[in-house]
């Protein structure tokens, strides 16, 4: 067992430079002084971490910055390509599914990217896919797993594709390849990225809900500013509210067009009341542009107007979602010291 003063040293250690780094990504490039005064930590410490980062390629160093007098100072510079992520959307669809793939540098920007479709989809493409991936890309640390499906502790227990129902995509994945793996909802993911692309300045409760053809719809919630799961990362499944008729009954209304605006709104009506959000995003293509307005009119029989949130069609949503992948599977690589010192 680790002395708890060596563990406590470690993690502080760790702690400084996650800051020294998050310092230069912020930055772009920066001198040891630039840091020092951005970060608040001593010249000495910063010094320490930026040489330790330097020799592992993690830093570049850039030609010296002039100065008045003395030494010139360096420069340093964040090494976008020093690893990489790989991303995977696995999305169902009707006749068939498909796996959907980017890898990215440190910065979200792109190496790769392609389609694969697969019926039926089971685990063993989803493993091939990243093995391909982490054999051609030795830079990869990370990999997201986006799924059309609640997650708890790391496994589907409902979804929409029954080969990947209680399988632990990311406790496999990460064992056999030694990456971090991250395995998330698709509209926890659709949310987190329509969110961080708005660039809002404050805090804001917002939601987006889907209506795909061949599906039970779904929502993604973000409260205050952070994703809204629930107790067993339940929250969102809107399929499951009490509508007062079969779950089939239900799909029948959902791809009537007579229908659908009515069932649609009692969806939303309940998040309205239970998560009083400022914007609720609507997409999938069951939705149509002139639903919005029927629907909004739909809520307020039940709602009242100064608690009706904005309805808007949400027309991008592949780009929120994978976005919102790319976001939280870099967060995974900034973050992993953390889950290492909870283990220990």
């Amino acid at each position: 067992m680790m002395n708890p003063i060596t563990n406590n040293t470690m993690l502080v250690k760790r702690t400084n430079q996650e800051l020294v780094r998050q310092t230069l990504r912020t930055l772009k490039k920066a001198t040891k002084a630039a840091v020092a005064k951005a970060t608040g930590l001593s010249l000495g410490t910063c010094g320490n971490i930026l040489n330790e980062l330097l020799g592992t390629g993690e830093l570049l160093e850039l030609e010296t910055e002039e100065s008045n007098g003395g030494r010139p100072a360096k420069v340093f510079q964040y090494n976008m390509d020093y690893a990489f992520i790989a991303c995977i959307i696995v999305r169902a669809g009707v006749k068939t599914h498909s796996l959907e793939f980017v890898v990215t540098n440190l910065a979200g920007e792109l190496v790769e990217q392609g389609r694969e479709e697969h019926l039926p989809l089971n685990f063993t493409a989803i493993e091939q896919l990243v093995g391909r991936l982490v054999n051609g890309h030795p830079e990869i640390r990370a990999a997201g797993i986006g799924v059309p499906g609640p997650v708890h502790q790391g496994i589907m227990q409902i979804s929409d594709i029954e080969e990947l129902i209680d399988i632990e995509i990311g406790s496999i994945l990460k064992e056999k390849y030694g990456i971090e793996v991250v395995v998330e909802n698709d509209m926890n993911l659709t949310v987190y990225g329509f969110y961080h692309r708005q660039e809002y300045e404050d805090d804001k409760t917002v939601a987006v809900a889907t209506f795909i053809e061949g599906s039970f719809p779904g929502a993604g919630m973000m409260v205050n500013g952070h994703i809204h799961r629930g107790s067993s990362h339940f929250a969102g499944e809107i399929s499951f509210l009490p509508y007062g008729i079969t779950r089939e009954e239900q799909f029948r209304q959902l791809h009537d067009r007579d229908t659908f605006p009515s069932i649609a709104a009692s969806a939303l009506s309940s998040l309205i009341a239970v998560m009083n959000p400022e914007v609720i995003a609507l997409t999938g293509n069951l939705l149509h542009s002139a639903d919005v307005e029927v629907i909004r009119r739909e809520c307020m029989n039940n709602i009242p107007e100064m608690h009706m949130p904005e309805l808007m069609q949400l027309n991008d949503q592949d780009a929120d979602y994978m976005h919102g992948l790319i976001t939280v599977t870099l967060e995974s690589l900034s973050y992993s010291y953390q889950l290492v010192e909870k283990r220990m």
